[in-house]
């Protein structure tokens, strides 16, 4: 057993996990009262933040340990859970890198986070650019379909 600590709450429009239309989102994670202030101190000189989450709302029951069709989609071929980035995963962690927006006392606002209001934090991270994949990054041709509108604005209607 390993146990981890919440270290900020997010704060964010979007209250249900649904698949696209992130592209607009702006978040704001509030800082764990238990951390000081300075525990931010720095994050703006940088221009974006990676982000460790906690699906918290999964329940064990819809947690998948084997294979599916990634959004049940059967176009797609079915494969295991540690080759896509669903929410119904062993561990429950989600990461996302999100553009820093600013950095105001205790919260940290970011855009393009796809995490819903009330996500706990468990970790975050300064993207630094060496971190980053070096050489050519690969990926399924479904994986791109699925990819297609998730950072799209959402529709004004939503």
């Amino acid at each position: 057993m390993f146990v981890l600590e919440v270290v900020a709450t997010i704060r964010a429009s979007r209250m249900t996990p649904t698949d696209d239309d992130w592209g607009d989102t702006v978040s704001v994670l509030d800082l764990a009262p238990h951390l000081p202030d300075e525990a931010l101190a720095g994050l703006d000189g940088f221009s974006h933040v990676e982000v460790i989450y906690v699906f918290d709302r999964v329940t064990p029951a819809e947690i998948v340990r084997g294979s599916r069709h990634p959004r049940g989609n059967e176009a797609w071929p079915k494969v295991g859970v540690f080759a896509q980035r669903g929410k119904n995963r062993p561990n429950r962690l989600g990461v996302s890198i999100g553009r820093i927006v600013g950095v105001h006392g205790r919260e940290l606002h970011v855009a393009e986070l796809d995490a819903i209001d009330g996500t706990p934090v468990v970790d975050i991270k300064p993207v630094i650019r060496e971190f980053l994949p070096r050489g050519e990054v690969r990926q399924p041709v479904w994986a791109s379909e699925l990819m297609q509108d998730y950072w799209r604005v959402a529709p004004p209607d939503r």
